[in-house]
Protein backbone atom coordinates (compact mmCIF):
# COMPACT_ATOMS: atom_id res chain seq x y z
CA UNK A 1 0.00 0.00 0.00
CA UNK A 2 1.17 3.17 -0.88
CA UNK A 3 1.94 5.98 1.92
CA UNK A 4 -0.80 8.58 0.86
CA UNK A 5 -3.23 5.51 1.29
CA UNK A 6 -1.86 4.20 4.66
CA UNK A 7 -1.66 8.18 5.79
CA UNK A 8 -5.61 8.44 4.12
CA UNK A 9 -7.00 5.13 6.42
CA UNK A 10 -4.59 6.77 9.64
CA UNK A 11 -6.93 9.97 9.02
CA UNK A 12 -10.50 7.66 8.42
CA UNK A 13 -9.55 6.00 11.83
CA UNK A 14 -9.36 9.07 13.63
CA UNK A 15 -5.43 7.87 14.21
CA UNK A 16 -3.33 10.62 12.56
CA UNK A 17 0.53 10.31 13.39
CA UNK A 18 1.38 13.22 16.32
CA UNK A 19 4.05 14.73 14.99
CA UNK A 20 6.45 17.35 17.42
CA UNK A 21 8.25 20.10 15.26
CA UNK A 22 11.68 21.32 17.32
CA UNK A 23 12.52 24.89 15.38
CA UNK A 24 10.58 27.23 13.08
CA UNK A 25 13.11 27.93 10.78
CA UNK A 26 13.35 27.60 7.16
CA UNK A 27 13.51 24.31 6.97
CA UNK A 28 10.53 23.37 9.46
CA UNK A 29 8.58 26.64 8.25
CA UNK A 30 8.56 24.35 5.24
CA UNK A 31 7.28 21.23 6.87
CA UNK A 32 4.83 23.20 8.51
CA UNK A 33 3.58 24.29 4.72
CA UNK A 34 2.87 20.56 3.79
CA UNK A 35 1.95 19.09 7.25
CA UNK A 36 -1.70 21.05 7.43
CA UNK A 37 -2.50 19.66 3.52
CA UNK A 38 -1.52 16.16 4.09
CA UNK A 39 -3.91 13.76 5.28
CA UNK A 40 -3.51 11.73 8.54
CA UNK A 41 -0.80 13.78 9.82
CA UNK A 42 -1.50 15.92 12.87
CA UNK A 43 1.38 18.36 14.10
CA UNK A 44 1.08 18.39 17.98
CA UNK A 45 3.42 20.49 19.17
CA UNK A 46 5.62 23.37 17.78
CA UNK A 47 8.65 24.33 20.25
CA UNK A 48 10.89 27.15 19.59
CA UNK A 49 12.67 29.23 22.02
CA UNK A 50 10.79 32.28 20.63
CA UNK A 51 7.65 31.16 20.49
CA UNK A 52 6.34 34.41 18.61
CA UNK A 53 8.78 33.64 15.69
CA UNK A 54 6.87 29.94 15.77
CA UNK A 55 3.50 31.89 15.67
CA UNK A 56 4.66 33.76 12.94
CA UNK A 57 5.89 31.03 11.11
CA UNK A 58 2.82 29.43 11.07
CA UNK A 59 1.13 32.40 9.64
CA UNK A 60 3.74 33.10 7.16
CA UNK A 61 2.92 29.59 5.74
CA UNK A 62 -0.40 29.33 5.13
CA UNK A 63 -2.44 28.39 9.22
CA UNK A 64 -4.91 30.45 10.47
CA UNK A 65 -4.79 31.63 14.21
CA UNK A 66 -7.45 29.55 15.47
CA UNK A 67 -5.23 25.85 14.22
CA UNK A 68 -2.26 27.42 16.79
CA UNK A 69 -4.01 28.23 19.92
CA UNK A 70 -4.07 25.06 21.90
CA UNK A 71 -3.10 25.77 25.57
CA UNK A 72 -1.35 22.76 25.93
CA UNK A 73 -0.64 19.13 24.93
CA UNK A 74 -3.16 17.68 26.04
CA UNK A 75 -5.55 20.33 24.37
CA UNK A 76 -3.97 19.96 21.12
CA UNK A 77 -4.25 15.89 21.22
CA UNK A 78 -8.41 16.48 22.17
CA UNK A 79 -8.75 19.08 19.87
CA UNK A 80 -6.56 18.93 16.73
CA UNK A 81 -5.12 22.12 17.20
CA UNK A 82 -1.17 22.65 17.98
CA UNK A 83 0.57 23.89 21.31
CA UNK A 84 3.43 26.25 20.91
CA UNK A 85 6.21 26.07 23.38
CA UNK A 86 9.62 27.08 24.50
CA UNK A 87 9.90 23.39 26.04
CA UNK A 88 11.39 21.20 23.60
CA UNK A 89 12.11 18.32 26.10
CA UNK A 90 8.59 18.67 27.41
CA UNK A 91 7.52 17.70 24.15
CA UNK A 92 9.43 14.97 23.29
CA UNK A 93 7.90 13.46 26.15
CA UNK A 94 4.01 13.93 25.17
CA UNK A 95 2.14 11.49 25.58
CA UNK A 96 0.75 10.50 22.15
CA UNK A 97 3.80 11.51 20.04
CA UNK A 98 4.99 9.36 17.53
CA UNK A 99 7.11 11.76 15.61
CA UNK A 100 10.17 13.97 16.78
CA UNK A 101 11.61 16.29 13.71
CA UNK A 102 14.75 18.37 15.13
CA UNK A 103 15.03 21.30 12.58
CA UNK A 104 17.08 23.38 14.93
CA UNK A 105 20.12 22.97 13.49
CA UNK A 106 22.48 22.94 16.83
CA UNK A 107 24.72 19.86 17.12
CA UNK A 108 24.97 19.68 20.90
CA UNK A 109 20.41 20.35 20.77
CA UNK A 110 19.89 17.98 17.94
CA UNK A 111 21.69 15.00 20.01
CA UNK A 112 19.71 16.04 23.44
CA UNK A 113 16.96 15.58 21.22
CA UNK A 114 17.91 12.39 19.97
CA UNK A 115 18.77 11.04 23.77
CA UNK A 116 15.45 11.87 24.67
CA UNK A 117 13.68 10.65 21.56
CA UNK A 118 15.21 7.13 22.85
CA UNK A 119 14.71 7.73 26.09
CA UNK A 120 10.83 8.21 25.66
CA UNK A 121 10.61 5.43 22.45
CA UNK A 122 9.80 7.84 19.68
CA UNK A 123 10.93 8.15 16.24
CA UNK A 124 13.27 10.80 15.55
CA UNK A 125 13.64 12.82 12.07
CA UNK A 126 17.18 14.55 12.04
CA UNK A 127 17.06 17.46 10.24
CA UNK A 128 19.88 18.26 12.12
CA UNK A 129 22.59 16.73 9.74
CA UNK A 130 25.38 18.70 11.91
CA UNK A 131 24.48 16.71 15.17
CA UNK A 132 23.90 13.49 12.99
CA UNK A 133 27.81 13.87 11.85
CA UNK A 134 28.79 14.77 15.08
CA UNK A 135 27.24 11.44 16.69
CA UNK A 136 24.99 9.97 14.40
CA UNK A 137 26.22 6.24 14.19
CA UNK A 138 25.38 6.41 17.65
CA UNK A 139 22.27 7.99 18.38
CA UNK A 140 21.02 5.63 15.46
CA UNK A 141 21.97 2.79 17.41
CA UNK A 142 20.62 4.19 20.84
CA UNK A 143 16.76 5.34 18.86
CA UNK A 144 16.91 1.99 17.41
CA UNK A 145 17.69 -0.19 20.61
CA UNK A 146 14.59 1.49 22.33
CA UNK A 147 12.53 0.72 19.08
CA UNK A 148 12.44 4.04 17.86
CA UNK A 149 13.24 5.03 13.82
CA UNK A 150 16.48 7.68 13.83
CA UNK A 151 15.90 9.06 10.21
CA UNK A 152 17.55 11.64 7.77
CA UNK A 153 15.63 14.41 6.65
CA UNK A 154 13.86 13.56 3.12
CA UNK A 155 13.89 17.12 1.12
CA UNK A 156 17.59 17.81 2.24
CA UNK A 157 20.44 16.23 0.08
CA UNK A 158 21.67 13.57 2.21
CA UNK A 159 18.58 11.62 2.25
CA UNK A 160 18.06 12.23 -1.26
CA UNK A 161 21.65 10.71 -2.16
CA UNK A 162 20.86 8.34 -0.18
CA UNK A 163 17.93 7.32 -1.81
CA UNK A 164 19.62 7.17 -5.72
CA UNK A 165 22.12 4.69 -4.29
CA UNK A 166 19.84 2.56 -2.73
CA UNK A 167 18.20 2.81 -5.79
CA UNK A 168 21.12 1.80 -7.91
CA UNK A 169 22.37 -1.25 -5.43
CA UNK A 170 18.94 -2.42 -5.83
CA UNK A 171 19.04 -2.18 -9.27
CA UNK A 172 22.43 -4.26 -9.57
CA UNK A 173 24.72 -1.20 -9.88
CA UNK A 174 27.83 -0.34 -8.55
CA UNK A 175 27.88 3.26 -7.52
CA UNK A 176 30.99 5.11 -8.51
CA UNK A 177 30.58 8.28 -6.85
CA UNK A 178 27.80 10.39 -5.25
CA UNK A 179 27.10 13.22 -4.28
CA UNK A 180 25.46 16.92 -4.75
CA UNK A 181 26.25 20.54 -6.33
CA UNK A 182 26.94 23.86 -5.20
CA UNK A 183 28.97 27.23 -5.51
CA UNK A 184 32.35 26.58 -4.85
CA UNK A 185 35.71 28.42 -5.27
CA UNK A 186 38.75 27.84 -3.40
CA UNK A 187 38.74 31.20 -1.53
CA UNK A 188 35.18 30.46 -0.10
CA UNK A 189 36.79 28.77 2.70
CA UNK A 190 38.46 31.98 4.54
CA UNK A 191 34.82 34.03 3.74
CA UNK A 192 33.61 35.55 6.48
CA UNK A 193 29.95 36.09 7.47
CA UNK A 194 31.02 39.89 6.79
CA UNK A 195 32.13 38.87 3.10
CA UNK A 196 29.41 35.95 2.40
CA UNK A 197 26.53 38.44 0.55
CA UNK A 198 29.35 39.57 -2.27
CA UNK A 199 30.74 35.85 -2.67
CA UNK A 200 26.46 35.25 -3.56
CA UNK A 201 26.42 37.98 -5.24
CA UNK A 202 24.30 40.00 -3.55
CA UNK A 203 25.84 42.74 -2.37
CA UNK A 204 23.94 42.78 0.95
CA UNK A 205 25.99 44.31 4.10
CA UNK A 206 25.15 41.70 7.27
CA UNK A 207 22.91 44.64 8.52
CA UNK A 208 21.05 44.23 5.79
CA UNK A 209 21.18 40.71 5.41
CA UNK A 210 19.78 40.48 9.34
CA UNK A 211 16.97 42.66 8.38
CA UNK A 212 15.97 40.34 5.73
CA UNK A 213 15.80 37.76 8.12
CA UNK A 214 19.06 35.78 6.22
CA UNK A 215 21.34 34.48 8.67
CA UNK A 216 24.98 35.83 7.39
CA UNK A 217 26.54 33.01 9.75
CA UNK A 218 24.49 30.21 8.33
CA UNK A 219 25.09 31.07 4.89
CA UNK A 220 28.82 31.70 4.72
CA UNK A 221 28.59 27.41 6.17
CA UNK A 222 27.13 26.40 2.84
CA UNK A 223 29.62 28.88 0.77
CA UNK A 224 32.92 27.90 2.77
CA UNK A 225 32.62 24.24 2.09
CA UNK A 226 31.49 23.41 5.73
CA UNK A 227 27.77 22.22 4.77
CA UNK A 228 28.94 20.40 1.86
CA UNK A 229 31.48 18.45 4.31
CA UNK A 230 29.12 17.85 6.81
CA UNK A 231 26.55 16.16 4.29
CA UNK A 232 29.11 14.15 2.71
CA UNK A 233 29.73 12.61 5.66
CA UNK A 234 26.45 11.96 6.18
CA UNK A 235 26.28 10.45 3.01
CA UNK A 236 29.21 8.18 3.67
CA UNK A 237 27.88 7.19 7.02
CA UNK A 238 24.42 6.26 5.60
CA UNK A 239 25.87 4.79 2.19
CA UNK A 240 29.18 2.99 2.65
CA UNK A 241 30.83 5.45 0.40
CA UNK A 242 33.97 7.27 1.68
CA UNK A 243 35.65 10.42 1.32
CA UNK A 244 38.96 11.00 -0.24
CA UNK A 245 42.11 11.16 2.00
CA UNK A 246 42.46 14.66 0.95
CA UNK A 247 38.92 15.48 1.69
CA UNK A 248 36.42 16.94 -1.11
CA UNK A 249 38.09 18.72 -4.73
CA UNK A 250 34.91 20.46 -5.56
CA UNK A 251 35.21 19.71 -9.47
CA UNK A 252 33.55 22.10 -11.51
CA UNK A 253 31.06 20.05 -14.15
CA UNK A 254 27.96 20.32 -15.69
CA UNK A 255 25.26 17.37 -15.88
CA UNK A 256 26.90 16.74 -19.82
CA UNK A 257 30.24 16.21 -18.32
CA UNK A 258 29.78 14.02 -14.89
CA UNK A 259 30.57 10.56 -16.30
CA UNK A 260 34.12 11.99 -17.68
CA UNK A 261 34.83 14.19 -14.25
CA UNK A 262 33.42 11.74 -12.02
CA UNK A 263 35.57 8.67 -12.32
CA UNK A 264 38.95 7.70 -11.26
CA UNK A 265 42.15 9.49 -11.66
CA UNK A 266 43.59 6.65 -13.41
CA UNK A 267 40.89 6.90 -15.93
CA UNK A 268 41.36 10.72 -16.40
CA UNK A 269 38.87 11.82 -13.73
CA UNK A 270 39.06 13.42 -10.32
CA UNK A 271 38.04 10.51 -7.97
CA UNK A 272 40.75 8.89 -5.10
CA UNK A 273 38.58 5.38 -5.51
CA UNK A 274 35.52 4.32 -6.81
CA UNK A 275 32.85 4.49 -4.12
CA UNK A 276 33.68 8.21 -3.10
CA UNK A 277 31.35 11.19 -1.88
CA UNK A 278 32.53 14.27 -4.01
CA UNK A 279 30.74 17.75 -4.49
CA UNK A 280 31.00 19.52 -8.01
CA UNK A 281 31.05 23.33 -8.39
CA UNK A 282 28.40 25.29 -10.55
CA UNK A 283 31.90 27.73 -11.14
CA UNK A 284 34.39 27.13 -13.24
CA UNK A 285 37.50 28.27 -11.22
CA UNK A 286 38.15 31.14 -12.92
CA UNK A 287 34.61 32.09 -11.56
CA UNK A 288 32.54 31.29 -14.98
CA UNK A 289 29.25 29.69 -14.44
CA UNK A 290 29.47 26.13 -15.60
CA UNK A 291 27.01 25.19 -18.40
CA UNK A 292 23.63 23.02 -17.17
CA UNK A 293 25.00 22.92 -13.42
CA UNK A 294 23.90 21.02 -10.47
CA UNK A 295 24.44 23.58 -7.87
CA UNK A 296 20.92 22.34 -5.85
CA UNK A 297 20.80 18.78 -7.29
CA UNK A 298 22.14 15.59 -6.30
CA UNK A 299 23.87 13.02 -8.38
CA UNK A 300 25.40 9.06 -8.55
CA UNK A 301 27.59 8.02 -11.15
CA UNK A 302 27.06 4.10 -11.92
CA UNK A 303 28.95 1.58 -13.70
CA UNK A 304 28.05 -0.90 -16.25
CA UNK A 305 28.97 -3.96 -15.67
CA UNK A 306 29.18 -5.71 -19.51
CA UNK A 307 28.63 -4.53 -23.05
CA UNK A 308 24.77 -5.37 -22.72
CA UNK A 309 24.26 -2.69 -20.12
CA UNK A 310 26.15 -0.35 -21.97
CA UNK A 311 23.91 -0.50 -24.90
CA UNK A 312 20.98 -0.66 -22.77
CA UNK A 313 22.50 2.61 -21.31
CA UNK A 314 22.39 4.20 -24.68
CA UNK A 315 18.98 2.83 -25.77
CA UNK A 316 17.11 4.03 -23.19
CA UNK A 317 18.58 7.95 -22.90
CA UNK A 318 20.56 7.80 -20.01
CA UNK A 319 23.54 10.61 -19.96
CA UNK A 320 26.69 8.55 -20.38
CA UNK A 321 30.38 8.84 -21.07
CA UNK A 322 31.35 8.45 -24.41
CA UNK A 323 32.74 4.57 -23.91
CA UNK A 324 29.30 3.94 -22.23
CA UNK A 325 30.93 2.77 -19.28
CA UNK A 326 29.44 5.38 -16.80
CA UNK A 327 26.19 6.60 -16.41
CA UNK A 328 24.83 9.10 -14.46
CA UNK A 329 21.45 9.43 -12.19
CA UNK A 330 20.71 12.98 -11.36
CA UNK A 331 18.16 15.33 -9.79
CA UNK A 332 18.45 18.74 -10.42
CA UNK A 333 16.81 20.42 -7.36
CA UNK A 334 15.85 19.89 -3.97
CA UNK A 335 12.94 20.98 -1.76
CA UNK A 336 14.31 20.56 2.14
CA UNK A 337 10.83 20.35 4.39
CA UNK A 338 8.42 20.74 1.55
CA UNK A 339 9.19 16.84 0.92
CA UNK A 340 10.04 16.20 4.92
CA UNK A 341 6.78 14.55 5.39
CA UNK A 342 7.98 11.50 3.18
CA UNK A 343 10.42 10.76 6.19
CA UNK A 344 7.59 11.27 8.98
CA UNK A 345 5.33 8.62 6.82
CA UNK A 346 8.08 6.23 6.52
CA UNK A 347 9.34 6.57 9.94
CA UNK A 348 5.57 5.72 11.70
CA UNK A 349 4.06 3.87 9.31
CA UNK A 350 6.80 1.65 7.31
CA UNK A 351 9.01 1.90 10.74
CA UNK A 352 11.83 2.76 8.03
CA UNK A 353 14.16 5.41 7.22
CA UNK A 354 14.71 7.78 4.71
CA UNK A 355 18.82 7.29 5.23
CA UNK A 356 20.33 6.46 8.22
CA UNK A 357 24.29 6.24 9.63
CA UNK A 358 25.52 2.26 10.05
CA UNK A 359 28.92 3.18 10.67
CA UNK A 360 31.58 5.91 11.05
CA UNK A 361 33.30 6.51 7.85
CA UNK A 362 33.37 10.27 7.83
CA UNK A 363 33.91 13.38 9.84
CA UNK A 364 34.86 16.83 9.55
CA UNK A 365 37.00 18.61 11.33
CA UNK A 366 37.86 22.03 12.64
CA UNK A 367 39.82 23.92 9.97
CA UNK A 368 41.48 26.93 10.91
CA UNK A 369 40.41 30.21 8.27
CA UNK A 370 43.19 32.26 8.73
CA UNK A 371 46.28 32.34 11.30
CA UNK A 372 45.01 32.29 15.22
CA UNK A 373 46.53 33.02 18.80
CA UNK A 374 46.23 31.41 21.77
CA UNK A 375 43.45 32.40 23.89
CA UNK A 376 41.05 32.98 20.94
CA UNK A 377 37.10 31.48 20.85
CA UNK A 378 35.90 29.44 18.16
CA UNK A 379 33.14 30.17 16.65
CA UNK A 380 31.88 27.21 14.91
CA UNK A 381 29.95 26.40 11.44
CA UNK A 382 29.97 29.77 9.27
CA UNK A 383 32.06 31.81 11.11
CA UNK A 384 35.29 33.72 10.88
CA UNK A 385 37.75 31.49 12.32
CA UNK A 386 37.17 27.79 11.21
CA UNK A 387 35.53 26.06 8.61
CA UNK A 388 35.21 22.55 8.37
CA UNK A 389 36.88 19.54 6.11
CA UNK A 390 35.82 16.57 5.20
CA UNK A 391 37.85 14.00 6.39
CA UNK A 392 37.62 9.95 6.51
CA UNK A 393 37.00 9.08 10.32
CA UNK A 394 39.73 7.21 10.76
CA UNK A 395 42.25 9.67 9.75
CA UNK A 396 40.11 12.34 11.84
CA UNK A 397 40.48 9.76 14.96
CA UNK A 398 44.40 9.50 13.92
CA UNK A 399 44.91 13.25 14.27
CA UNK A 400 42.46 13.50 16.99
CA UNK A 401 40.66 15.65 14.97
CA UNK A 402 38.26 18.42 16.36
CA UNK A 403 35.00 17.91 15.04
CA UNK A 404 33.55 21.10 13.75
CA UNK A 405 29.72 20.43 15.34
CA UNK A 406 32.10 21.17 18.99
CA UNK A 407 34.51 24.00 17.63
CA UNK A 408 31.72 26.25 19.43
CA UNK A 409 32.74 28.91 21.95
CA UNK A 410 35.81 26.40 23.12
CA UNK A 411 38.87 28.64 23.59
CA UNK A 412 42.65 27.93 21.95
CA UNK A 413 45.43 26.69 24.03
CA UNK A 414 47.95 26.96 20.93
CA UNK A 415 48.66 29.32 18.16
CA UNK A 416 47.15 27.52 15.36
CA UNK A 417 48.23 28.06 11.38
CA UNK A 418 46.13 29.43 8.43
CA UNK A 419 44.94 25.65 6.91
CA UNK A 420 45.77 23.84 9.70
CA UNK A 421 43.51 21.08 10.78
CA UNK A 422 42.32 21.78 15.01
CA UNK A 423 43.06 18.85 17.24
CA UNK A 424 41.27 18.19 20.73
CA UNK A 425 44.35 19.10 22.59
CA UNK A 426 44.43 22.06 21.08
CA UNK A 427 41.26 23.62 23.06
CA UNK A 428 39.80 24.10 26.37
CA UNK A 429 36.65 21.86 26.00
CA UNK A 430 33.72 21.44 28.48
CA UNK A 431 34.06 17.44 28.79
CA UNK A 432 31.06 17.26 31.21
CA UNK A 433 28.22 17.49 28.30
CA UNK A 434 26.14 15.67 26.74
CA UNK A 435 27.36 16.61 23.06
CA UNK A 436 31.44 15.48 24.19
CA UNK A 437 30.28 12.36 26.13
CA UNK A 438 28.50 10.81 23.12
CA UNK A 439 31.07 12.53 20.68
CA UNK A 440 33.93 10.55 22.76
CA UNK A 441 31.50 7.08 23.00
CA UNK A 442 31.62 7.10 19.52
CA UNK A 443 35.05 7.86 18.82
CA UNK A 444 35.99 4.93 21.46
CA UNK A 445 33.86 2.73 19.91
CA UNK A 446 35.16 3.14 16.60
CA UNK A 447 38.73 2.44 18.01
CA UNK A 448 37.65 -0.62 19.63
CA UNK A 449 36.13 -1.81 16.54
CA UNK A 450 39.02 -1.36 14.68
CA UNK A 451 41.33 -3.07 17.26
CA UNK A 452 39.15 -6.08 16.79
CA UNK A 453 39.36 -6.45 13.15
Amino acid sequence: MSLHNLLRQRAEEDNPIRVGVIGAGKFGSMYLAQARRTPGIHVIGVADLAPDRAREALRRVGWPDDQFDATSIDDSVATGKTFITEDSEGLVAADGLDVIVDATGVPAVGIRHALLAATHGRHIVMVNVEADVLAGPLLARKVKAAGGVYSLAYGDQPALITEIVDWARTSGFEVVAAGKGTKYLPEYHESTPDTVWAHYGQNLTPEEAAAAGLNSQMFNSFLDGTKSAIEMAAVANATGLTPAPEGLSFPPSGTQDLTHVLRPREEGGVLNHKGQVEVISSSERDSREVVNDLRWGVYAILEAPDDYVRECFAQYGLTSSADGRYAAMYKPYHLIGLELGISVANAALRGEATGAPDAWRGDVVATAKRDLNVGEVLDGEGGYTVWGRLMPAEGSLSISGLPIGLAHNVTLKRNICRGERISWNDVEIDETSDAYRIRRELEDSFALSKTKQ
